[in-house]
């Protein structure tokens, strides 16, 4: 059973964490510069950012140590990032749409992740290390998603925040000057929200995708 192999395999665990969280991060980015191509903006594709290579996408801290950290803490969740696509807004077409369009690229291609893999392990066999490699890129990519819908530069979900405030460039300008604080304090201080808004929902849409029952499914984070 699924569960049984999650017990007595821990380091499975680590791994399957880790290969979730680069195939999470670094299908988002991309997603971001593709995009982008398509709309007229080409600053990815000659950086050489369109590559499924992950050597090409590592950031130190957001691929590497707050991910470790976070699995050796066994605090239940992994958030992670990679180095951001660079996009030259100016070049997109669509106008204040274009910004928007790039942005939610990323969360689209996760949740796309989400349905794939929560399928597969659906109808993969029990009794291998396969289920539960393919829930957890299913769960970690729906972290990632919902994570960076939420409306704070410099998540996606600010692009779209923006075109709300399209004419209060101030309001825009005091959010940016404090997002970082803002962004922080929901990581660290306010676990309440992230429960809330990203952990609980991963979760839901994992579970029905996948097939398991909410209780399967917490108990691999665990």
């Amino acid at each position: 059973m699924l569960l049984q192999v999650i017990a007595v395999d821990p380091g499975l665990r680590i791994g399957a964490s880790i290969i979730a969280l680069a195939i999470a991060v670094i299908l988002h980015e991309v997603a971001h510069g593709v995009v982008a191509l398509r709309l007229g903006d080409s600053t990815a594709y000659y950086a050489g950012r369109l590559t499924l290579n992950p050597l090409k996408h590592i950031d130190l801290w957001g691929t590497i140590i707050v991910p470790m950290l976070l699995i050796l803490s066994q605090v239940g969740i992994v958030f992670g990032w990679a180095k951001p696509v660079p996009v030259n807004y100016y070049n997109l077409k669509y106008g204040k749409y274009g910004p928007v369009l790039v942005a939610l690229a990323g969360p689209l291609t996760n949740f796309i992740v989400l349905v794939v893999f929560a399928f597969l392990a659906r109808i993969t066999p029990a009794g291998t290390a396969l289920p539960f490699l393919f829930i957890m890129i299913a769960l970690i990519n729906g972290f990632l998603m919902l994570f960076n819908l939420l409306p704070i530069p410099p998540l996606d979900g600010s692009k779209v925040l923006y075109l709300f405030l399209e004419n209060r460039p101030d309001i825009i300008q005091i959010i940016e000057r404090y997002s970082f604080f803002v962004l922080i304090a929901i990581l660290f201080l306010a676990s309440n929200i992230i429960l809330a808004l990203v952990i609980g929902p991963a979760l839901q849409l994992t579970s029905i995708f996948s097939g398991l029952s909410l209780f399967e499914i917490q108990s691999l984070i665990r």
